[in-house]
């Protein structure tokens, strides 16, 4: 059953409200994280405890217990300067930025003239995410998996 410091491999598909599919572990390889330790959303995390192996789960994860809020003031127009060395700057491109709180990715939204709109919300900010999929495997954490806080090996993180 999966519970705090276990490491759970699960096959998934998630949909934001109109249906389109935002990602898939269907054409790459199953999410193996370690649950409890804050590796996943915590709407989906609270929705797979106690699942058995060969489950299956359907739930919707609103915004406050996915990547939260869409925040309107986080939003900022900063100089096409601020982006030294880029060439060329489109609305879409994905940025990261060294803040005083660590690296931060920012989107750009817009751009006019010399001024780039630019918005660090994730983008999945303010979205109700539609998860489907099935448990494919449950284990206990290793030592070193508990001391990292993450899995290690086959669809974890090597060191």
């Amino acid at each position: 059953m999966i519970a705090e410091n276990k490491i759970v491999t699960l096959q998934y598909n998630v949909k934001d409200s109109d249906g389109t599919l935002i990602d898939s572990s269907e054409a790459n390889d199953p999410l193996v994280y370690m649950h409890g330790a804050h590796n996943i959303i915590t709407g989906l995390e609270s929705a797979l405890l106690g699942k058995a192996s060969g489950d299956s789960f359907d739930v919707v994860i609103e915004p406050l217990d996915a990547y939260g809020e869409h925040n309107p003031e986080l939003v900022q127009v900063v100089p096409k300067s601020a982006f030294e060395g880029v060439e060329q700057i489109e609305p879409g491109m994905v940025f990261t930025a060294d803040t005083p709180n660590g690296p931060m990715q920012l989107t750009v939204t817009a751009m006019e003239g010399d001024d780039v709109t630019i918005d660090p919300n994730h983008p999945l900010a303010g979205k109700t995410l539609h998860f489907t999929g099935s448990i494919s495997d449950i284990r206990d954490a290793t030592e070193e998996e508990l001391e990292h806080g993450h899995v290690h090996g086959a669809g974890g993180h090597d060191h």
